[in-house]
């Protein structure tokens, strides 16, 4: 079932962006060179932070989601504890659809279940669309934010077509993606009906987040590192640029991010990403000979998660290792290579600002 409609606020009317050019996230990732290295991280705002999981005790995950007053704190821990450079809005991949009416549930240890795989043509064209209105809620959280957060930039999220098709056919999480490649290969015109619904889904979605005053956005394409070059440039690139260029008139910055993407990197930009997300696999001077030379490489990462349950001299020597490669792009986010891990110390994590923001 779907989250409740909100179809007006006290805050509905449509802010205008606020101006940030100075702001060191915005600088980099507009390929510049900021006063000092900007760093924030992927799932940042979550369960590493003792005060989230007190605010969260009880609370299923989408319900948080959809929770202006509650979505709209759990961003700003991390910018209050960490200093941080960026919020991103606290959220999940699957939002959208079930925003949209979709029968689908983030089960605890498990991630999101869909109760009927999308596995045919009758379940494709029975896949509802997202309005506005359904995502109400988001937005409000956005425009919250947007009030209490300052200088600081927001960052607005949403799932790339590929992977919510991937949770959509497989059911699930999956480590094959049989399910999804069989379909993508076997039913070529079904998929990409498919995967341009979605896409109207996120660009719904991300728009609305943009109309209520994000700074950014980052476009999570989770599981497109399961993919060929060429299969995700015949099956899936298309509709990321539809995501991509469908935002391109607000103006913002827009990352693109997916977990083992290096020989995909050059693909993901092509999509219309201007700031490319890499993991902890490829080393950023090495992702940036692999973007080339005909257009600016700004990029953002890529410290392996793992990493910071180590001692604190292993994490010093990645984060300057990290900040040195970085400096072969035309502008680099220092970032996480995937999400924050539930077990990291709070304050390892104040200490790789406290060090970035030095170097």
């Amino acid at each position: 079932m779907s989250p409740s409609v909100h179809t007006s606020s006290p805050s509905a009317v449509t802010p205008a962006r606020r101006e940030l050019a100075e702001a060191p996230f915005l600088v980099a990732a507009r390929g510049g060179r900021p006063a000092r290295l900007p760093v924030w991280f992927m799932r940042q705002a979550g369960r590493s932070l003792p005060e989230y999981r007190a605010l969260r005790e009880g609370i299923p995950m989408l319900r948080a989601c959809f929770d202006p007053e509650l979505l709209t704190e759990i961003t700003l821990q991390p910018v209050r504890r960490h200093g941080v450079d960026a919020a991103i809005l606290f959220s999940d991949i699957v939002v959208p659809l079930y925003a949209a009416g979709v029968d689908i549930e983030i089960v605890p240890g498990t991630g999101p279940v869909v109760a009927e795989p999308v596995r045919s043509a009758a379940a494709v064209a029975a896949l509802p669309r997202l309005e506005p209105e359904q995502v109400a809620p988001v937005a409000e959280g956005v425009r919250r934010l947007v009030g209490e957060l300052g200088s600081t930039p927001l960052i607005g999220f949403a799932g790339a077509p590929f992977t919510l098709a991937s949770y959509l056919i497989e059911g699930g999480p999956s480590r094959n993606h049989e399910h999804t490649k069989s379909l993508m290969h076997a039913e070529p015109e079904l998929w990409h009906t498919l995967a341009d619904r979605l896409a109207e889904v996120t660009l719904t979605f991300l728009r609305a987040q943009l109309a209520a005053g994000v700074d950014a956005v980052q476009l999570f394409d989770s599981w497109a590192g399961a993919l060929s070059e060429r299969d995700y440039r015949r099956f899936v690139l298309p509709h990321s640029a539809k995501v991509l260029d469908g935002i391109a008139e607000a103006g913002v910055p827009r990352i693109h991010f997916g977990v083992g993407t290096g020989e995909l990197l050059t693909a993901m930009r092509d999509a219309g990403a201007d700031v490319v997300g890499v993991d902890w696999r490829v080393p950023l001077d090495a992702a940036v000979r692999r973007l080339g030379t005909d257009r600016p490489a700004v990029v953002q990462g890529n410290l392996d998660p793992a990493v910071l349950l180590g001692s604190w001299t292993a994490v010093e020597s990645e984060v300057r290792r990290i900040a040195t490669e970085g400096l072969a792009a035309d502008g680099h986010v220092f970032n996480l290579g995937h999400g924050v891990l539930p077990q990291t110390d709070p304050e390892v994590l104040t200490r790789v600002v406290e060090l970035v923001h030095s170097l």
